[in-house]
């Protein structure tokens, strides 16, 4: 295998206090305490000082209310934890939990290694994106998942092959796993096909989601039907339906509060503007949720976690 990342030499843990916490929203409150821990041993130690510690990723796909947060905020920045080993010859990877999902899926194109291409505009960490099996239209990550190492909320090692996963639509049951590194095995393939192949995804992406805005992706998921909706296409009881489409049609594209606003060009999109503040993406939410339910009876889940402050 080869190394692409160096190995990591620990120092002493420092805990920030009143940091931000920087989302793709680009709003919402900071931490009252923030730590990036060196390695595992520094983040058992974490764990230590508060066992309901929260891990910040790429921060795309949170909101954080504008109160901030009480609980340990741990970033998975370091060495230890975005270093990234390839076998191209068996086409596992071994990655941590803070490494970038673009950037993986770049270099695994490059390496002509199939598998997550289809997950191209994505902007997540590995840990993010498999603790809420990241995907869309192209795929999810769990498909390429085989193993997953953490530690538990005691601070103990875990690891879980991919058998032991309840991964489901936007699930994992990891919820209580901190999760510091996973295997994902992935298909020696043609390069060049792998490379027109993203390039289709992203181009799909730009052409129907609003990437240049400040928004935190899809803020629902596609809800299960119990029923068929006169007027809804592919409405059959038991099966997903855009929520996008619900949105659409329950005509609350443009719809703003404060400085949050669903997109004009994809309505499962909330966008911000400058001076917008977390209470209104809560507050627009919200209102979909109302008008999507009023319209067609069914019940919106979010997508976007929402961090809030605890008594």
């Amino acid at each position: 295998m080869t190394t692409i990342e160096a190995p990591v030499r620990s120092t002493p843990l420092s805990i920030i206090p009143h940091a931000p916490i920087p989302t793709w929203f680009g709003i919402g409150g900071g931490a009252d305490r923030l730590a990036v821990p060196a390695d595992v041993a520094q983040l058992a130690e974490c764990l230590r000082i508060d066992p309901d510690l929260r891990i910040l990723g790429d921060g795309a796909n949170l909101l954080v209310d504008d109160e901030g947060v009480r609980e340990l905020v741990c970033v998975l920045s370091s060495q230890a934890f975005t270093g990234v080993r390839w076998d191209d010859r068996t086409g596992v990877v071994r990655a941590g939990a803070g490494a970038n999902l673009p950037k993986l899926i770049t270099e695994s194109v490059r390496r002509g290694l199939r598998g997550i291409e289809g997950l191209g505009g994505i902007p997540a960490s590995l840990g993010g994106a498999v603790r809420m099996n990241a995907g869309g239209a192209f795929g999810q990550i769990a498909d390429v998942v085989r193993v997953v190492r953490g530690l538990d909320r005691t601070g103990s090692p875990l690891e879980l092959a991919r058998e032991r996963i309840a991964f489901d639509y936007r699930h994992s049951g990891l919820d209580d796993l901190i999760i510091t590194e996973v295997e994902l095995q992935l298909v020696p393939d043609d390069a060049p096909a792998l490379r027109t192949k993203l390039k289709d995804v992203m181009e799909y992406k730009k052409s129907s989601q609003p990437l240049a805005d400040r928004s935190a992706g899809c803020v629902f998921k596609n809800p299960t039907l119990d029923r068929a909706i006169p007027g809804i296409p592919g409405s059959t009881p038991g099966l997903r339906v855009s929520a996008g489409m619900l949105i659409d049609k329950a005509g609350c594209k443009g719809l703003r509060s404060g400085g949050a606003c669903v997109s004009e060009r994809h309505a499962n999109f909330i966008v911000t503007a400058p001076g917008a503040k977390a209470r209104d993406v809560i507050t627009l939410m919200d209102l979909v949720t109302d008008r999507v339910r009023s319209e067609f009876g069914v019940t919106l889940t979010p997508e976007v976690v929402v961090w809030r402050r605890t008594a």
